[in-house]
């Protein structure tokens, strides 16, 4: 880490603990978004920080970005994933926009006074996501929006939505996507979704019904979608490792700091072997997850994105977290089950860390099909 980053990190430490950590039990309790608390993350350079400074943003690296998205994910997880959906978005648009879009859409969206959301998966389509059923039909001006999205991360508080819909016939090449907007007529939203972790990020199901979208708003030609969706997934998948990250690395200090002070049989919990190999563990695998996370960083970075690497960093950070947090609740005993404690909360939010942005079951998949090129190339 670098001095400049090490400053990031730093500034990013004392806004997360004074702006949102003292909130983070009861909003998870009550299920309470505060966008304020985004927007005080743009006042910090931090939601638009990989798009150049044209449109707003910081103009800085993949590797700062998962810096200040682990920093992020140790106080918050739901609002480190908010920060890189949003990303994402920008990402997006800023790869297949044309002039007009980028000029129109980003600056909101990297200073942090908006949100953008994705929108792909469909309750059919999930990991089949070529198999969507969303239709867009060409009218003149524009198209003609008709069917659902669901799980959609930052929906209901997002403005700015990317959207694939089926505009000819089956498979990827029939798929386009589109900039939609919040506002326009015939797009509402469904149920919000009442889930096990990540209570603070808003998941809803987003509806088209005749919803016109115009022309203009459509990214890249007719057919060019599953492009668009997959071209930013790569970096997505690099993000949520990061966040993975961060949720270990806080896990593993509660687990420490309690087993230091904890006391049993008149000694610290921590001198007991049992648990020192546990931690030791806990600690091995987080560090080795940040640097396979920081290698795919650096393939982005260097302009060779890496698709191997950044499934193979979101699989590990993520199983990664899902391990540590329920080691460190193991670690607490029965305070640990219990909201006195964070870690409880961070367990919970590491599960669906292994399922968004491709399940770690497709992860696997895109690594092995890697594999299989790489040494059929060589044989």
């Amino acid at each position: 880490m670098n001095e400049f980053q090490k400053e990031l990190v730093l500034n990013l430490k004392k806004f997360c603990e004074t702006s949102i950590e003292p909130h983070m039990e009861h909003d998870d309790a009550s299920g309470t978004f505060r966008k304020e608390i985004f927007q005080g993350l743009g006042d910090y350079g931090v939601t638009g920080i990989t798009i150049p400074e044209e449109f707003g943003g910081a103009g800085l690296s993949y590797m700062d970005y998962c810096y200040a998205l682990e920093e992020i994910a140790k106080t918050s997880v739901p609002y480190a994933v908010t920060v890189s959906v949003s990303s994402m978005v920008q990402s997006i648009l800023l790869e297949f926009g044309n002039k007009s879009q980028k000029e129109k859409y980003l600056p909101e969206l990297t200073s942090g006074k908006e949100i953008g959301a994705f929108a792909l998966s469909e309750s059919h389509s999930g990991s089949d996501a070529a198999n969507m059923k969303t239709t867009a039909k060409k009218v003149e001006g524009g198209y003609i929006l008709n069917g659902t999205k669901m799980w959609i991360t930052s929906a209901g508080v997002a403005k700015t939505y990317i959207v694939m819909a089926r505009t000819g016939g089956e498979g990827a090449k029939g798929i386009s996507a589109f900039i939609v907007t919040d506002g326009m007529k015939g797009f509402s939203y469904g149920k919000a979704e009442k889930k096990m972790g990540w209570k603070t990020s808003p998941t809803r199901e987003i509806v088209f019904e005749n919803c016109f979208v115009p022309e203009e708003n459509r990214l890249l030609d007719e057919g060019q979608g599953f492009k668009v969706a997959m071209g930013g997934l790569d970096r997505g998948r690099v993000a949520i490792a990061a966040i993975g990250i961060g949720c270990a690395q806080r896990a593993l200090d509660e687990a420490i700091k309690y087993s230091l002070t904890r006391q049993q049989f008149k000694q610290a919990i921590f001198d007991f072997q049992g648990l020192q190999f546990m931690i030791a563990d806990m600690a091995t695998e987080t560090e080795a997850s940040r640097f396979l996370v920081h290698s795919a960083c650096h393939s982005l970075d260097t302009n060779r994105p890496n698709s191997k690497l950044c499934s193979m960093a979101k699989l590990k950070a993520t199983d990664t977290a899902m391990k540590v947090t329920t080691d460190a609740v193991q670690v607490l005993g029965g305070v640990g089950y219990t909201s006195e404690y964070p870690v409880e909360r961070f367990m919970r939010d590491a599960k669906v860390l292994q399922i968004v942005e491709g399940t770690n079951q497709i992860q696997r998949v895109v690594i092995a099909r890697h594999l299989k090129k790489e040494y059929e190339q060589h044989a």
